[in-house]
């Protein structure tokens, strides 16, 4: 494996973490270091791979908002809820660098349910829902990453 194989290599990882981390735009770094490494090979086996990427992760993200949109939509979550949790996840970063994020997220998801069913039990369970439907995006992301990964790793491999 080449240097420049390996800084391609590199990227595609942070990617990946990216995904799984939700703080760096993970499926974006994935096909840069794709694409980085086609425009660099301009071979039709590179430019197949790049397609490969491109059409893996552009399902991955149709494919992550559809699967979350209906488990969120059956528990009857609103979409402002996502924003309260979202937007207290982010100042969640900030003040606890990495585990505010996903801590705040759900506290602030549980309060906006709690203040618009006025029921705990109800509140607690439309968070789950939403907790649900996170994971269920990053693991389609992942997915998606992983195959655009899988389908480089398989054509270093073999030239």
């Amino acid at each position: 494996m080449t240097a420049f194989e390996l800084l391609c290599a590199a990227i595609m990882l942070v990617g990946l973490v990216g995904v799984i981390v939700q703080v760096l735009p993970g499926t974006l770094l994935v096909l840069a270091g794709v694409l980085l490494w086609a425009t660099e090979t301009q071979t039709g086996v590179a430019w197949l791979v790049l397609a490969v990427a491109v059409v893996a992760v552009a399902l991955a993200w149709v494919g992550k908002y559809v699967l979350a949109g209906r488990g969120l939509k059956r528990a009857a979550v609103p979409n402002r809820t996502l924003v309260v949790g979202g937007a207290l996840g982010v100042v969640g970063f900030f003040l606890l660098p990495v585990v505010g994020l996903p801590l705040l997220f759900v506290l602030g998801v549980y309060l906006a349910e709690q203040l618009r069913l006025r029921d705990r039990r109800k509140a607690w369970a439309s968070t789950k829902a939403a907790i649900r439907a996170t994971g269920v995006t990053i693991l389609v992301e992942l997915a998606g990453a992983m195959v655009a990964v899988g389908a480089w790793v398989l054509a270093v491999l073999l030239t």
